[in-house]
């Protein structure tokens, strides 16, 4: 039995690569709908991390809920199988109160864990194991465990860089504790069926204008005080080691706060970083079908994606 509203509202998907305009698209369909927003981005949890997470600003959500943003500190754990406990639960309140829920954001991860049947029982993780494997990484290199993953799950490994500490750990905590190569949870299972009635819509834009938009975003993320952010957070004594203080936009602008190379150099490697995340995102979203492609750039998309979902609404009610 799929899940819907009272009045048979979907739960509306918008995903794609960054600096696409997801977020504006997803704050007019709700504000146009009666909806909330529900982020599906792994660093929009994290408290006090909002430059560098591109976090909407609260003049920019004009009013309509969102949740899932600033949840959890930096040095919080957090994961897919919170995620999807979380937003489950939130979007059934939505939909009891016949609220459309839209879910926004480019962690595709996030998304299938909240759309598929995915069962995260077996994948917790455990913290001694980890500092156990970080301590390994230290004494004998990142590229030690990076050679462990390989013989246990090589089409990850092929994909991760051998100093990808923070991920190669993740990968061998996931095969410790379910058995199953990590890369296995990545796959498209054609015959998976959605737990809701599903609207997906995916905005994409031409390589050249993307990679555009992404480098003008990350001066105007300078400009905004990125670096006095990150100064900000290693002040309050969260360690660069972090998970959170590994994502992108962070790692990079502490690489200069530690003198490894000028502003000017890490900025240029966060926007080739940014590039190069942009299309794993896309690697990930295209090889789902149930995603319905809009161009970002196309006159009024926020138009043709409320009509469809009106056309959705008027054919079940």
């Amino acid at each position: 039995m799929k899940e819907s509203s009272k009045n048979g509202l979907p739960l509306v998907v918008i995903c794609g690569p960054t600096a696409t305009g997801k977020s504006f698209v997803g704050i007019q369909i709700a504000e146009k709908l009666n909806g909330e927003i529900i982020s599906a981005d792994s660093m929009l949890v994290y408290r006090g991390m909002d430059i560098g997470a591109a976090k909407p600003a609260l003049e920019e959500m004009r009013g309509i809920p969102h949740h899932l943003i600033d949840i959890v500190e930096p040095d919080q754990e957090y994961n897919a199988a919170l995620f999807q406990k979380q937003a489950r639960a939130i979007i059934a309140d939505i939909m009891n109160r016949e609220k459309l829920p839209v879910l926004v954001g480019g962690t595709g991860l996030y998304i299938r864990a909240v759309i598929d049947d995915y069962d995260f029982s077996g994948v917790r993780g455990n913290a001694v194991y980890r500092k156990k494997l970080l301590k390994d990484a230290e004494e004998h290199g990142a590229a030690k465990l990076h050679e462990r993953l390989y013989e246990i799950d090589p089409a990850t490994a092929a994909k991760l860089h051998p100093h990808d500490t923070r991920r190669i750990i993740r990968a061998l905590e996931v095969y410790k504790y379910t058995g199953t190569p990590i890369s296995s949870f990545h796959k498209i299972d054609r015959s998976r069926k959605s737990i809701y009635n599903l609207m997906m819509f995916g905005l994409s834009m031409e390589r050249e204008k993307l990679y555009k938009t992404i480098e003008q975003r990350v001066e105007l993320m300078i400009q905004a005080g990125l670096v006095e952010e990150v100064q900000g957070l290693l002040k309050r004594g969260f360690s660069p080691e972090l998970s959170s203080m590994r994502g992108l936009g962070y790692k990079e602008i502490i690489e200069y706060l530690q003198g490894e190379r000028t502003l000017a150099q890490s900025v240029d490697i966060l926007k080739r970083n940014t590039r190069r995340f942009a299309k794993r995102q896309m690697t990930w979203f295209r090889r789902d079908n149930r995603i319905k492609w809009l161009n970002a750039d196309q006159d009024d998309v926020s138009g043709a994606i409320i009509n469809e979902i009106n056309r959705f609404i008027e054919g079940v009610s």
